[in-house]
């Protein structure tokens, strides 16, 4: 009597957990069912990636002296804003006794809209460099170049886009600022 005490609380004990895992499978069915409905009515989508390829060309006299590369990945809405930013930071002595750096190389900042078709691109470039290379070496106030380029602009999927172009005042030379939109996904 007792062996059929213990199967009989043992078997209840199997049916209550076989019956609570059932609920609680239906309970989870239930709540993705819902949570499908509700995309399906809000007609979310998933956020698109991008992913930038910026090339900053230096030209002279029309013809190309050098080129450099830059790339970087965008989701609209989730970081509006990307950065690259690469250089060096240079300690300037503003007052007497107090340092100040300088930010002195590439950075490019660049935001993906995403509004109606197409979708929108923000850049923001800022160029610095030594006007002089040796005044680098020395412990005098450097003198530095700044070149900056804010576009805005329909991004075309896979094909190169001039985002401008400036010249260089103190010389024959322009730099151009291309960038290649791809949809990751």
């Amino acid at each position: 009597m007792r062996n059929q005490k213990t199967l009989l609380i043992t078997l209840i004990a199997i049916s209550l957990t076989v019956i609570g895992g059932i609920r609680i499978a239906a309970a989870q069915e239930s709540n993705k069912e819902t949570s499908k409905q509700a995309a399906s009515e809000n007609n979310e989508r998933p956020p698109s990636a991008y992913r930038l390829d910026f090339t900053l060309n230096e030209l002279e006299n029309g013809k190309k002296v050098n080129s450099r590369q830059y790339s970087l990945n965008a989701v609209p809405g989730w970081n509006p804003t990307n950065q690259l930013k690469i250089g060096t930071r240079v300690p300037v002595e503003a007052k007497q006794g107090e340092m100040q750096y300088i930010d002195v190389g590439t950075n490019i900042w660049a935001r993906m809209l995403e509004r109606g078709d197409a979708p929108q691109l923000e850049v923001h470039a800022d160029l610095t460099n030594f006007a002089d290379p040796e005044a680098e070496n020395r412990h005098s106030t450097p003198l530095l170049r700044q070149l900056q380029i804010n576009a805005s602009t329909v991004a075309t999927m896979g094909k190169t886009i001039v985002v401008g172009m400036v010249d260089d005042p103190n010389s024959k030379r322009q730099y151009q600022l291309e960038v290649t939109v791809t949809k990751l996904r």
